[in-house]
């Protein structure tokens, strides 16, 4: 059910798509909407005109006989102490940073 309000609200998207071509878009585009966690796993605040805008651009990309993505809202974001515990490997928050060549 898509959010229509301005609060923002914390959000966790994890997705298991079945074409590493379609992945890669789909990586790309949640790129734009949040935090990369984890492979296939994002962190996101959106208020819920952003929401419904990732919603439609995943499900334009995606196929839905062979993709799953799965949005969890975790509630008003302000109310949201956002903490990840990791299990095995050191968690290391991916960073975006610019490329220099």
């Amino acid at each position: 059910m898509a959010r229509r309000s301005n609060a923002e609200h914390a959000y966790v998207v994890a997705y298991d798509i079945s074409d590493p071509k379609r992945w890669r878009r789909v990586f790309k585009t949640m790129k734009g909407y949040g935090r990369w966690l984890q492979l296939s796993v994002f962190h996101c605040r959106l208020d819920g005109g952003r929401r419904a805008e990732m919603a439609s651009a995943l499900e334009d990309l995606i196929d839905r006989d062979a993709d799953h993505v799965i949005i969890l809202d975790l509630g008003p974001a302000e109310d949201v102490e956002f903490a990840v515990e990791s299990l095995g490997k050191s968690f290391q928050p991916i960073e975006r940073r610019a490329v220099v060549i």
